[in-house]
């Protein structure tokens, strides 16, 4: 695992996390049960924090990074995602909130002070532009992403079953270890 430190501030990890030894994780990061870190995935947090919920997936290449602190945004951006979230490959990630049963599709870039309410699907390629927010229930697509249509059943559904699916996989990947 290449968990590295920033200004004596270790990442944190929760009950059965996986990290594959290829990513890149330092600083105020905390990781919470059963979160799964795929190969490639960079997660800075040097200038704020980053803090990931329960059975939430971070996928292939995908790059998590905040906002500095600053006289004009006291806060800066940190970046929360919550319970139940994919992030799919090569996603961006930065100082943004995720709610929790997200999927965010392959390659989607969620920027600055977004807010994305829970479960919501965002599509591959969108680009969710600073301070946005989506609203429960939706689907969300394009650059700059546009509200598609509401979620049915099946897909709202699907969210929380995206999520599982990939606890149960890197469960196979730590038998291995």
């Amino acid at each position: 695992m290449n968990v590295r430190p920033y200004k004596g501030i270790v990442p944190a990890f929760g009950k059965a996390c996986y990290v594959d030894p290829s990513a890149v994780i330092s600083g105020d990061v905390v990781c919470e049960d059963n979160v799964s870190i795929w190969p490639l995935v960079a997660e800075r947090g040097d200038v704020n924090s980053i803090r990931i919920g329960k059975n939430t997936n971070i996928q292939d290449g995908s790059v998590l990074h905040v906002t500095r602190k600053s006289q004009k945004n006291p806060d800066g951006y940190p970046l929360s995602i919550g319970e139940d979230v994919t992030v799919g490959h090569k996603c961006m990630l930065h100082g943004c909130t995720v709610g929790n049963r997200i999927l965010i599709g392959m390659g989607a870039i969620i920027m600055d002070g977004a807010v994305v309410e829970d479960d919501v699907f965002i599509g591959a390629g969108a680009l969710v532009p600073p301070n946005k927010v989506l609203e429960s229930g939706y689907l969300y697509v394009g650059s700059p992403c546009k509200q598609a249509r509401k979620l049915n059943d099946d897909e709202t559904a699907f969210l929380k079953i995206s999520a599982t699916n990939y606890v149960d996989l890197k469960n196979d990947y730590l038998a291995e270890v």
